[in-house]
Formats: structure tokens, sequence, C-alpha cells
């Protein structure tokens, strides 16, 4: 294995050409991938064999001649550098990412409505999130546990209650 480089510089993301637009939520979308092998030593991750950037491209279809918007986010994997194509990684990621606003997210958003939270002050609205994933995390326990006849998060926390709350953490 060559020496480690974790210079961007020195792996530009390919030419434009070689990645397709994609039409995606009322937009166009591109993603280029620019990936470093690395080791863990090298980047003191635990099991960390490379850095990946993923830049991606964005035209709103509503606006066409926007110019397109441009992000890049950064990415540490254990995939070993030939493990996976770009197209792969991509995939990957936005797997992830899917699973977080289809699990995670869309559960707090439609059962709590946190997405209307107008909380301004920081540590409150870390407190309502805390809240929010230990419920959901005790309705996750009871169903598995087979306690609850509650057929969603939704129809549990409504009959949810404090001291229901507190006995379930003492079983």
């Amino acid at each position: 294995m060559n020496e480690p480089n974790v210079c961007w510089l020195s792996r530009p993301f390919p030419p434009e050409k070689d990645a397709g637009w994609e039409k995606h939520h009322d937009r166009l979308e591109r993603r280029r991938v620019a990936r470093v092998e690395v080791t863990p030593e090298s980047i003191g991750l635990v099991g960390c064999n490379q850095v990946i950037a993923v830049q991606r491209e964005r035209i709103p279809l509503a606006a066409p001649d926007a110019k397109p918007s441009i992000e890049v986010g950064y990415y540490a994997t254990s995939i070993p550098h030939g493990g996976s194509t770009d197209s792969g990684l991509i995939q990957m990621i936005r797997d992830h990412w899917a699973a977080i606003e289809n699990g995670v997210h869309y559960r707090r958003d439609w059962t709590y409505r946190e997405d209307d939270c107008r909380v301004k002050d920081r540590v409150g609205a870390e407190m309502l999130t805390v809240f929010r994933n230990l419920a959901i995390g005790l309705y996750e326990l009871e169903k598995h546990r087979g306690e609850t006849k509650a057929d969603s998060l939704k129809n549990w926390t409504a009959g949810m209650t404090f001291t229901l709350a507190r006995e379930m953490t003492r079983r």
C-alpha cells in the first residue's frame, strides 16, 4: 500500500462529464466523489480506511436559469479503498441518510411535530430532543417485549403518562 495522502488538492473531483444529472424532488442533482486512502493511524480514527468527499450540485427545476448550488460532504469509512465503486459509495451514503430521515426524524416529526417546534433556547431544544428520543426508545422496548398493543408510536404516546413511563424503566 502506498503512503496515504490526505491532501484533497492532489485528488480532485472527477470531470463533470463523468457524472450524470439525476432528477429528484423537483431538482436536478449531480454527485461526484473524491476519496483518499488512509490508515487508522495516520488519521486518528480507529478502523478508518478512506476519507470521502462528495460534491453535490443541485439545480431547481422551477428555476432552470439558476446557478447550481454546490455542497461538499465529508465522510470517513472502514470500507477498503477498492471495496466499493464511487456509485456504490454514493448509494451507501444516500441509504444511510434516508434511513435517518425515514426512521428517526420522520417518527419524531410525525408523532411529536418536531419541525413545528419553535423553542429558541438551545438547551431547551436539546432537552426536548432527549425526551422525544427517550419516548421512542421506551415504545420500541415495550414493542420488543410484546408489552404494548399500540399499533404506532403516535397511539402509544397518546396513552402514555409519566407514571407509566417511570414504571417501565423499573422493569
